[in-house]
């Protein structure tokens, strides 16, 4: 489908699961380029479950694949989100930069003051 509202609904759907955004954080923390087993290692996750989550990601233009011998090795594309104004890497930082506040927060434990975060 060539519809640009229904591109960019698919690419924060992919982006709307917390493990494909551990992977696209894991792809560009160690190179753009890993396979499915260095993934699922890393995450603790089955390599099916790590391949259906590239194929979503795949499918939304997140990430590509090359062949290196029996192995696929993914890497994040740009394409699909310059396209859309989307920029992934802003996206994952941001999130990062989210997470770490409400984290801080909780390990303070004070409820209030980190609903205010959230």
């Amino acid at each position: 489908m060539n519809n640009p509202v229904y591109n960019v609904a698919e690419i924060f759907k992919a982006l709307s699961d917390a493990t494909r955004l551990k992977i696209i954080k894991l792809i560009l923390a160690k190179g753009n380029n890993l396979c499915v087993g260095m993934i699922a290692h890393k995450l603790g996750i089955s390599q099916p479950a790590v391949s259906q989550h590239l194929k979503v990601l795949k499918n939304a233009g997140l990430v590509a694949a090359s062949r290196a011998g029996f192995h696929m090795h993914y890497n994040i594309t740009d394409e699909a989100g310059k396209e859309y104004g989307v920029d992934i890497r802003e996206v994952v930082r941001k999130i990062d930069i989210e997470f770490n506040e409400v984290a801080n927060c909780e390990l303070k434990g004070n409820k209030e003051q980190c609903d205010e975060v959230n």
